[in-house]
Parts: structure tokens; C-alpha cells; sequence
């Protein structure tokens, strides 16, 4: 009885690679990678928020999506659901394999490939396979469509360094077979996890975690440059992260003709977080067209290497319309020595720990820099004195959110119905 694939073959339904792969480097990694395959398979796992989140929902039929910036964890977090599974599957029905470096490799063909070298029939039985950087594959969404389509028995996990979806055909053809997770970078709770540092129960000074926030800035929340020096971290996000992901990655899904304007673009906005962003200043300095500098904009945003917050309103319409904030999602360690830019980094830092999507200003430039809604919260940034709150005040007189604080990064004190926080606190009470 021939096998779907076989059929898929037969009848021209599958489609051999455009450029002829060596079989015997695909086996290679296939073995070279599923080591619980030949024995103990052991795994050094710190724990993260986001793997409870993830784990309620792999018993269902629908693909995980792994999606997030490089080098936050996406691949261990793979391999801890490996680990899980190897209780209940078949050690041999479970399979990882990476497409960094097959980029011409079609998936189908991996699916082929294994069960040719395990002689496994892989319309029976139970399995797991396990996609990472699957987004290198050109068209790697309709491809995975049709193979989860024909074998419900398969359960697929896919992971992309950026995201997955900057094409937005690729999220569309998937609609209702997959949930995506973003993986960010680590929350200080889990820095000081991975610190063997116990937090609760005010078992750590005040001192202590002051000292541990400004080492949490040097690797902005990278797990593999935690403790290094700033230099060494400074190093590791430029070459690592912030260059792969304009000058690889995102070309490589893309037609970007000039990376380097990517570069330029992030630059900017690395430069002056926080800033409202003038579309047309910026592609008249860049030279480049209005359409350009908004595209080139939205990759960033897309692959997640900046942030944009909305300008709050009661109304939709107005949001979508007003101005618009940005901020990187990295800071440069480097920086963090400059005075004169810490106010602007430490406001960086608690947006993006925030999670905040919109901040307020209104025609009389009077500005909240961090509006949370569903509750209704206004947040306040302050990195040293603070001398009044009335913008924060005629926020809460036309809004009426359910709290308003002040986020200081070492201040703790009351000033009428707004409470001002540390930073260290308010990460740690979220």
C-alpha cells in the first residue's frame, strides 16, 4: 500500500527541492539533533512565565507558533516540550530539526527523509515535529498548511528569530490552525530567577535589587549575556541580534533593497526613544520615499526591534489618526553611562517592561508616557526629582482610570491619590 507521501510523489503533488539538498546532510541533522533518539536526554531549563501559558495548549490540534526577537529562548523552549513528551510518545515519533542552514529545503521533504531512516508510516501513530527557524523557507506557511491539513495526527511547533508573520499572507493562510506565543525577553522576576535570587518575602534589600535593575539593563533581559560586562553585552546585541535580524533576516523574507536604511531607521529611533516620529522628515533626511520610510518602519515594528505606542483616545478613530511614539526594544549597554540620556533610557526600559501600547498628549503638549487600558491604569516616568504631577493630574480629571502612579527609579512616596513607585517594586509587583 503506498503511503500519502509516496502518492504525493507519485501524482506530482510533491514537489522536490529547487535546488538539489544532499540527503545525507539532512540526515545528519536529523540525527545529530534528536539525541533522546539513542539515550538520556538531560536539559538545563530555567523556568519562564510564558512556558505554563503555552503548555495549556498543546493538547490541542492547532499549530504553536514560537515567535519573538533572536536569542530570547524560543529553541529551549522547544526542547523543554520535548522533554515533557518523552513520558508519553514514542522517543523516536519525536523529531526537532532547524532550517538555519536549508533554506531550500522543503519541509515535506524532512517528513520523508525521517520516515525513510526510522521506517516509521507517519499516517498511524502519535507525533511531534518540531520546526525552528522555519521562516528561512520560502514559503514555509502554505507548505505547512497542506501537511497539517493531512496528518491530523501530527502535532506541529514552529519557532522564527523574527516574526513569523511580517508577511501578513503568512498569518492569513494559517487562521485557525495555530497559536502563536511571542517569547520576549526575560521580566526582571525572571532575571532574578535565573540569578538564584529569591525575591519574595522581601528576602532581598532594597540595595541588592538596585544593583540587580542596573545589571538587568546592561543584558536587557538576554538569558546568555546575564553578569557580562557592557562591553561584552554591548558587543553580543549589535552582532547577535540588532545585525542579523536587518542585514540576514529580514532581507531574506523581504525585498529590502538597502538594508543599511533599515539600519539607519532603527538608528534614529535608538538615538531618541520616546520621540513622536515625522514620516516625511524622516524620508526626505533619508532620502527616500514617504511610502518607504513607513514600510521600512513597520518591518521594524514587525520583526520586533522597536515598539509603537498610540496616542490615547476614548475614540478609535482618533488613535489610529494621532501621532504615534516609538521605542527600541533594545538599548545600547553602552549608553547607560550617559547622564544626560538616562532619564530617556530609563523611560525605554519601563515601556517595554510595561508592555504599554499607548501614552497621552493632548494639544496643549500635556503628556502621560504610559496609558494602560482594560483597567483604565495612567503611568508616569520619572528618573529623578519629581517636580509636579499635574500633567497625571488632568489625566485622572478626563479620564478617571481605576490608578495612577508614578513609576521613579528609587523614589517611594504618596502625593495625593498617585503613588510613586520603584522600579524594582513596580516589575516586581506586576
Amino acid at each position: 500500500m503506498l503511503s500519502l507521501l509516496n502518492i504525493l510523489y507519485e501524482y506530482q503533488l510533491y514537489i522536490p527541492n529547487m535546488i538539489p539538498m544532499d540527503k545525507e546532510q539532512i540526515i545528519h541533522a536529523l540525527e545529530s539533533t534528536n539525541s533522546w533518539w539513542y539515550g538520556k536526554f538531560d536539559l538545563e531549563f530555567r523556568d519562564r512565565t510564558i512556558y505554563a501559558k503555552i503548555k495549556r495548549f498543546m493538547p490541542e490540534r492547532q499549530i504553536i507558533a514560537l515567535t519573538g526577537l533572536r536569542r530570547t529562548g524560543k529553541t529551549m523552549l522547544m526542547f523543554k516540550f520535548v522533554k515533557d513528551y518523552l513520558a508519553d510518545i514514542e522517543k523516536t515519533n519525536i523529531i526537532y530539526f532547524s532550517f538555519d542552514d536549508f533554506r531550500d529545503l522543503k519541509l515535506r521533504t524532512v517528513l520523508h527523509e525521517y520516515s525513510r531512516i526510522r521506517n516509521k508510516d507517519l499516517e498511524s501513530g502519535k507525533y511531534i515535529f518540531f520546526f525552528d527557524e522555519i521562516q528561512k523557507v520560502d514559503g514555509w506557511d502554505e507548505q505547512l498548511k497542506a501537511l497539517y491539513d493531512a496528518y491530523p495526527n501530527i502535532k506541529f511547533i514552529i519557532s522564527g528569530s523574527e516574526s513569523l508573520f511580517i508577511r501578513k499572507k503568512s498569518k492569513e493562510s494559517l487562521a485557525g490552525r495555530m497559536y502563536e506565543f511571542q517569547i520576549k525577553t526575560l521580566s526582571f522576576k525572571e532575571y532574578l530567577g535565573f540569578r538564584n535570587l529569591e525575591y519574595r518575602n522581601n528576602s532581598l534589600s532594597r540595595n541588592t535589587l538596585q544593583m540587580e535593575l542596573s545589571k538587568f539593563f546592561v543584558c536587557n533581559g538576554f538569558p546568555e549575556i546575564i553578569g557580562k560586562d557592557a562591553d561584552i553585552a554591548e558587543k553580543y546585541l549589535k552582532e547577535n541580534v540588532i545585525d542579523r535580524i536587518i542585514y540576514r533576516d529580514i532581507p531574506q523574507i523581504l525585498p529590502i533593497k538597502e538594508p543599511a536604511i533599515l539600519d539607519q531607521l532603527f538608528k534614529i529611533i535608538l538615538s531618541g526613544p520616546g520621540e513622536i516620529i515625522n514620516i516625511n522628515s524622516i524620508a526626505n533626511d533619508l532620502g527616500i520615499s514617504r511610502q518607504t520610510a513607513s514600510l521600512y518602519i513597520d518591518y521594524l515594528e514587525r520583526s520586533f526591534l522597536i515598539r509603537k505606542l498610540y496616542n490615547f483616545s476614548k475614540n478609535a478613530r482618533k488613535t489610529q489618526r494621532r501621532s504615534k511614539k516609538y521605542y527600541p526594544a533594545i538599548i545600547s549597554p553602552g549608553l547607560l553611562g550617559n547622564s544626560e540620556l538616562f532619564g530617556k533610557i530609563f523611560e525605554t526600559f519601563a515601556v517595554n517592561e510595561s508592555d504599554a501600547e499607548f501614552f497621552w498628549r493632548d494639544a496643549y503638549k500635556r503628556e502621560v508616557d504610559i496609558v494602560k487600558t482594560n483597567p483604565l491604569i495612567a503611568i508616569e516616568i520619572k528618573s529623578g526629582r519629581i517636580k509636579d504631577t499635574k500633567n497625571l493630574e488632568t489625566f485622572i480629571k478626563k479620564f478617571g482610570p481605576s490608578k495612577s502612579i508614578i513609576i521613579s527609579y528609587e523614589i517611594e512616596e504618596t502625593r495625593g491619590s498617585v503613588n510613586v513607585i520603584p522600579f524594582y517594586k513596580y516589575l516586581l509587583d506586576a
